[in-house]
């Protein structure tokens, strides 16, 4: 067994420190260390997009990243989405847009939706289809995700007027 590191970082505003094995993926520091399940285990092997958390802003697939990259990173989970009790544009978009089913892909295509509308405040269609390509979905189909995108794009810019948005 490989000697645990220190590793220290800051999720969702908080600087954390917390110990991991050289081989622990983010995801499982995350999910098992901090108790942070929001990012889900869907294939670990980054091709469905469920395990997405924001690393220094840009998107990756926590189950491709090891715990001990995290050192001095600023990590977003969903977890750190929601501002205090009150969802933020983006989740309140995917209830209101039905863009969720079973739930085990929606954390990581709101995370990947928080970048997107980061670097591109009103992207087109086929710019949102483009910039999720990288998460599955098996149960709603991408048509009300892509709708939930757009309009939580709608939401940011318009500024909402509800205290539930926090950008």
């Amino acid at each position: 067994m490989a000697k645990k590191r220190v590793v220290t970082t800051k999720i969702n505003g908080d600087t954390v420190e917390f110990l991991c094995e050289p081989r622990q993926t983010l995801l499982e520091v995350l999910r098992n260390t901090l108790d942070l399940t929001g990012a889900k285990e869907g294939c670990s092997n980054g091709n469905c997009g469920a395990c997405t958390v924001l690393m220094n802003g840009r998107p990756v697939d926590s189950c491709l990243v090891l715990g001990v990259e995290a050192e001095g990173a600023e990590i977003k989970t969903i977890e750190g989405v929601a501002c205090g009790t009150h969802l933020d544009e983006v989740q309140s978009a995917f209830l209101e847009n039905a863009a969720l089913q079973c739930g085990i892909c929606t954390p990581g295509f709101i995370m990947q939706t928080e970048a997107l509308l980061a670097e591109n405040a009103s992207p087109t269609e086929e710019q949102i289809r483009f910039y999720l390509a990288g998460n599955l979905c098996r149960c709603t189909g991408y048509d009300k995700i892509v709708q939930a995108v757009q309009s939580a794009a709608t939401k940011r810019q318009s500024g909402c007027g509800t205290t539930a948005c926090c950008h």
